[in-house]
């Protein structure tokens, strides 16, 4: 035996005149609590006694040691066992009582123990299913020491225990169990640090009976419980489960929409209280999910994606006579296809009043096949070109292999783009499973046969050209009278372009009035001719243009001078608006295919090319008005002789072709013809202008400018070469770029406006005279370029060798020159010893 023995300190006692001392202490074992209990007997004492001590002698379990423990404040300390001191396995559960030595405590401070550790076995009894797998779960708390323990499970079928499994004692297994243990048939199986798991594998009727978990101790002081026991009863297994028929599953072929029933029949005679968990099961793949259960709480569970249909009735969960269970599944698709099973599982209520499973058995009762319903939507033609204001007739043909009662549902769409969806996409026209078609006044859908569905759209617009399509579904009638839509399909989009009916008329334009002289007016007709409808469906306007006329080649943009909308609103240009506000210009309608444009007094600055453009609009199904169609008149130039210059510009340079760094210079040089003037009746506006490409394909950039004033303007310029722009003669004007760079290339013009002095004094402006452009080509010069870097390429290679020479001599004078000398003193020292 191990002894535990511990002292107390010194006891304090303020009561009167007696003095108790405990002449014995015995430890006990519950039997199914080990937590040790302390019996005390108490002795009177001498007064004088103030304090006393304890010696236990405690027998300990098996692979603990004893540690020294103490006792303060009458509160008796437990035992401390250290793992290290183990005792052999044939002195464990020895039942021995501990001794207890005389110790004085106060009565008032009896014996008490801290809360420990906790074993917990499930509630019994257990009852169980003969053959079946039994799973005990053990658990302990509230422990000091390692974090994973260990545990012994033994059993009884009366009194005495037979040891079964350890967790860490191989030999603990007595014989009975040896055989079982070691094929498997009983384990254990840890679920943590903490817990495990006995299990035995097709439990007989001979394994009925109380089984009890134990924990060998590592606390620093015996408390709590160190096992648990449990009660398990075995009862015979009484369920059936079968299908409808006795004999193997069947297999259905259905179509998508059909319904279907299964049934199977379940039934147990076990004698305890038990209830049934039904649970139908499809398997598609290698795995079973559920579709519908009747727990054993009697609740109806539908299975995961299966709430839905379940709520609405598709799927129903049916109790019959004889134990039978029938699914009903309504509304077929092809998700509803597989291996269908009847997976029934029995339960019995526990002492600690939760549900268990005690045994769970299924049968396969059908293998169902849905069969997706085949259809084929197609438009009659591919791409169609209808002219505007005739009808549109397209076909949508449906082609199915359905069988029996089914309606079909047919609807129209309409897409400015083949890639829209439906949700993008416009409906034009419905007709639903009833035959019902939704109204509409210029869109008829029939239904011309059984699988042909016409939509005719008449009066077809401009607007209604884009792609057609048709979306087709087939219904079936259910049981309850109403109707499923198996299939849908959409068809492939047709183009339709709607040619728009161009009106054939033709724009002649003629000066009524043409003037002479400045000042005179003048009027232009712009007549329509061969309008072959005029009705309330079309209508005309006008837009009229002038064109300065230049004597060289260039060409001039057209400027607008107004222009009518279809609603007959009139918008003026820039260059007429201020004149025709102030009653100078005057546009108007003579007559239905007649318009005039009237200038009250010409001006030179008229003078140019006039034209007019005829614009037909056609009237919409919805009012709006769209252009059709324009037609342009051919040009009338208004120009009488003047007695003035006529006045050309060129622009010349000596050297077109330059080197970077170098001056151009470009001379911009005006001309004069007919009559002659003096220079102080002439002035001119001077503007450079270049363009930065071989091709005149990009907008003008704006070098410098001199107004007949004498001032010069330039515009900011991002290099570093720099612009002068003078008059060297009353007839031309040089500019000159200084320090010319790559960026200075380009075709380079001038564009002039001359001002004239009248005889009564008055500056009159002339239209703006534009130069051909010249080519400024800038080369780079390559001596320049790499000149100064050859240079200071040579310098640092000179400076570099001569440094190089410089280190180089230096050290052979100075570095080398020991070296030598002591080579030769060593010579001539062997040559002496030679000598010697």
């Amino acid at each position: 035996m191990h002894v535990a023995h511990w002292t107390t300190g010194q006891v304090e006692r303020d009561e009167p005149a007696q003095k108790w001392r405990l002449e014995k202490m015995r430890w006990t074992t519950r039997k199914q609590d080990s937590s040790p209990s302390c019996s005390q007997s108490w002795r009177g004492a001498s007064p004088s006694v103030q304090s006393s001590h304890l010696s236990c002698d405690l027998p300990l379990g098996r692979g603990s040691g004893m540690r020294h423990a103490a006792m303060s404040s009458g509160r008796a300390a437990c035992p401390v066992w250290s793992p290290q001191d183990s005792l052999p396995p044939q002195r464990r559960d020895t039942g021995a009582a501990p001794t207890c030595f005389p110790l004085h405590i106060p009565p008032s401070q009896p014996c008490a123990f801290c809360r420990g550790r906790v074993v917990r076995v499930p509630k019994g009894p257990l009852i169980r299913v003969m053959g079946t797998e039994v799973v005990i779960p053990c658990s302990v708390s509230d422990y000091d020491g390692p974090s994973e323990q260990n545990f012994d499970w033994e059993f009884s079928r009366e009194t005495d225990f037979v040891r079964i499994v350890s967790t860490w004692d191989s030999t603990f297994t007595s014989e009975e169990y040896q055989k079982r243990v070691g094929h498997g048939d009983i384990k254990l199986r840890r679920s943590s640090n903490d817990a495990v798991e006995l299990v035995i594998r097709n439990i007989q009727p001979t394994d009925q009976g109380r089984y009890k978990c134990s924990t060998p101790s590592t606390d620093a002081t015996v408390q709590g419980n160190y096992d648990a026991e449990v009660q398990v009863k075995v009862i015979s297994d009484g369920l059936s489960v079968s299908g409808s028929k006795a004999r193997s599953s069947m297999s259905l072929r259905l179509s998508e929409g059909d319904s279907f029933k299964l049934r199977c029949s379940a039934v147990t005679t076990s004698p305890e209280h038990t209830h049934l968990h039904v649970t139908w099961q499809i398997k598609s793949g290698s795995t079973w999910r559920d579709i519908l259960s009747l727990t054993h709480e009697g609740k109806f569970q539908p299975g995961p994606g299966y709430e839905e249909r379940y709520r609405n009735g598709d799927i129903r969960l049916d109790t019959g006579a004889n134990d039978t269970y029938r699914l009903s599944v309504s509304q077929a698709s092809s998700v509803d296809g597989g291996v269908y099973r009847c997976l029934v599982s029995e339960w019995v209520r526990g002492a600690d009043s939760s549900w268990q499973k005690i045994q769970e058995k299924s049968v396969e009762i059908a293998s169902v096949a849905i069969q997706r319903t085949a259809l084929d939507v197609v438009i009659s033609t591919s791409n169609v070109s209808v002219t505007e204001r005739d009808s549109l007739d397209l076909i949508c043909n449906i082609t199915t292999d359905r069988s029996g009662i089914f309606q079909a549902e047919v609807m129209w769409y309409f897409s400015a783009s083949p890639d829209d969806t439906l949700s993008d996409a416009q409906v034009l026209l419905s007709m639903d499973h009833d035959s019902v078609v939704s109204e509409s006044t210029l869109i008829s859908l029939s239904h011309v046969d059984r699988n042909a569905y016409r939509l005719l759209v008449r009066d077809v617009d401009v607007e209604d050209s884009g792609y057609y399509f048709c979306q087709a579904a087939v219904w079936v009638p259910l049981h309850n009278g109403s109707w499923h839509k198996v299939v849908e399909r959409t068809s492939a989009p047709v183009s339709v372009v709607v040619t728009a009916l161009e009106p054939d008329f033709e724009v002649f334009l003629n000066a009524s009035k043409t003037p002479k002289f400045s000042d005179d007016p003048t009027e232009l007709n712009c007549r329509i001719a061969n309008a072959q409808d005029t009705e309330a469906n079309l209508r005309f306007t006008v837009s009229w243009y002038y064109q300065q006329r230049l004597r060289s080649d260039d060409v001039v943009t057209k400027e607008l001078l107004a222009t009518m909308d279809g609603d007959w609103t009139l918008l003026l240009g820039d260059r007429s608006r201020e004149r025709t506000q102030n009653g100078e210009i005057i546009f108007s309608k003579k007559a239905v295919d007649t318009f005039s444009l009237r200038i009250q007094w010409t001006s030179e600055s008229d003078r140019g090319d006039y034209f007019c453009v005829i614009s037909a609009w056609t009237r919409h199904r919805n009012n709006s008005w769209v252009k059709s169609k324009d037609v342009t008149s051919a040009s009338v130039s208004i120009f009488w002789a003047t007695q003035g210059p006529v006045f050309n510009v060129s622009v010349h340079s000596d050297n077109p072709t330059i080197y970077q760094g170098e001056l151009a210079d470009l001379l911009c040089i005006i001309t004069t013809e007919g009559m002659t003037l003096e220079p102080d009746d002439m002035s001119f506006d001077v503007s450079w202008f270049a363009v930065r490409s071989f091709a005149l394909d990009r907008e003008p950039i704006l070098l410098a400018s001199l107004d007949r004033r004498g001032i010069v303007s330039q515009s900011r310029r991002n290099g570093s070469s720099d612009l002068s722009l003078e008059r060297i003669s009353p007839l031309e004007f040089r500019l000159r770029v200084h320090g010319c760079e790559d960026h200075d290339f380009g075709n380079h013009y001038c564009v002039v406006t001359p001002w004239v002095r009248s005889a009564t004094g008055v500056w009159q402006r002339e239209p703006d005279i534009k130069a051909k452009p010249i080519f400024l080509s800038v080369k780079m010069d390559v001596l320049n370029a790499f000149k100064y870097p050859l240079l200071i390429g040579i310098g640092l290679a000179t400076v570099i060798g001569l440094l190089s020479c410089l280190i180089g001599y230096c050290s052979s004078r100075w570095c080398c020159k020991k070296e030598v000398q002591e080579t030769r003193r060593e010579r001539r020292r062997l040559m002496s010893m030679e000598m010697d």
